[in-house]
C-alpha cells in the first residue's frame, strides 16, 4: 500500500501523530473557547495570551521555585484561572449588555498587553522546557514518544470530561440555565454572577492547561498564543460557535487533517484549516455541530 503512494510508513504514521498532537491542541484551546461562548457569549480573543501565560506558568514554578511538571500542571492553570476571573470581575462583565464587538476589541487588547509585557520580560526567542516522559515506544512502523501520547491521552480525556460536566449533568443544566434565563436561575437562589465568574475562569484553565502541556513539546514564547488563537477560531467556527461536542470533534479531526496534508500537498498545509472553514460556512453557516438561531 505505502508503495503505492509513494511514502514510507515512518513519514506518514510521523505525520498523523503530529497532526494528532496539534488536534490536541487544537480541541482543548477551542473546547475552553467554546465554553466561554456558549455559556457567557463573550468572544475571548485573550485566549491565545492565556494558553501562552500557562506554559510561562509551568516555567518560572521550575525555575523560580523548583517546582516541576506535574506539580505546574495544576498549579499554573488554577494562578492563570484566578487572574482570568479577576479580568472577567473588573472588566468583562461591564461588557455583557452591550454588542459583541466591544468585548471582542477589549480582549484582543489585553492579549497584545500580556504579549507584550512577557516579550519585554522574556525576548521574542523561545525557552526550553524540559521533558518529564523521555523515552518512547518502537511499534515498528513509528517511534512513538511517550510524552506526545500522554499529551493525545490527556487531552481527549480533559475534553469528555467537560463535555460530560457540561451536557450530563446538574451542574452543566444549571450553567446553561444560568446564561439563557438568569432571572429564574437567580430566584432558585444560585449566585448567576459566581457562575459566570467560575466559568470564565474554567475555560481560561482549560488554556492554561494546555499551554502547559506544549511547553514540553514546543518552546515556550511570548508569541506561541498569537500563533496559534487564529487557527483555534477557525476550528471553532467549523465546529459551530458555542458548541462543545463540535470543539473536541473538530480540534482533533482537523489537526490530522493537516497533518495529512503535510504529507500528501505540504504547500497547503498552512492554509487547508482555512479552505474547510470557507466549505463548511457555504454549506451551513452555524457550524457542522452548530444550530442556527
Amino acid at each position: 500500500m505505502f508503495e503505492l503512494i509513494g511514502i514510507p510508513p515512518q513519514a506518514l504514521f510521523g505525520q498523523l501523530l503530529l497532526g494528532l498532537i496539534n488536534g490536541a491542541f487544537y480541541a482543548m484551546l477551542s473546547l475552553g473557547l467554546a465554553v466561554i461562548f456558549g455559556l457567557l457569549n463573550v468572544i475571548n480573543f485573550t485566549h491565545g495570551a492565556q494558553y501562552m501565560m500557562g506554559a510561562f506558568g509551568a516555567w518560572m514554578l521550575l525555575n523560580y521555585a523548583g517546582i516541576p511538571f506535574w506539580g505546574a500542571l495544576v498549579l499554573s492553570p488554577i494562578i492563570v484561572a484566578i487572574i482570568g476571573m479577576v479580568i472577567e470581575r473588573t472588566l468583562l462583565k461591564r461588557l455583557y449588555h452591550l454588542d459583541h464587538l466591544y468585548g471582542l476589541l477589549l480582549t484582543f487588547g489585553l492579549a497584545l498587553i500580556l504579549e507584550g509585557l512577557f516579550r519585554r520580560q522574556y525576548g521574542s526567542s523561545g525557552l526550553p522546557y524540559n521533558n518529564p516522559l523521555p523515552g518512547g515506544t518502537n511499534l515498528g512502523f513509528m517511534f512513538l514518544p511517550n510524552y506526545r501520547a500522554f499529551v493525545v491521552v490527556a487531552s481527549l480525556v480533559v475534553c469528555l470530561a467537560t463535555w460530560f460536566v457540561i451536557e450530563r449533568t446538574k451542574l452543566g443544566s444549571y450553567l446553561r440555565a444560568a446564561t439563557e434565563r438568569p432571572d429564574l436561575v437567580q430566584a432558585f437562589g444560585i449566585d448567576v454572577p459566581r457562575m459566570i465568574t467560575l466559568t470564565y475562569g474554567f475555560g481560561v484553565g482549560l488554556a492554561a492547561l494546555a499551554g502547559v502541556l506544549a511547553a514540553p513539546a514546543y518552546q515556550v514564547s511570548p508569541t506561541m498564543g498569537s500563533n496559534l488563537i487564529i487557527v483555534v477560531f477557525a476550528v471553532v467556527v467549523i465546529g459551530g460557535m458555542g458548541s462543545i461536542m463540535g470543539a473536541i470533534v473538530t480540534g482533533f479531526g482537523l489537526g490530522v487533517i493537516e497533518g495529512l496534508t503535510k504529507v500528501f500537498y505540504p504547500e497547503a498545509s498552512s492554509t487547508v484549516i482555512f479552505v474547510i472553514m470557507a466549505i463548511v460556512l457555504m454549506v451551513k453557516p452555524a457550524g457542522l455541530f452548530g444550530t442556527a438561531k
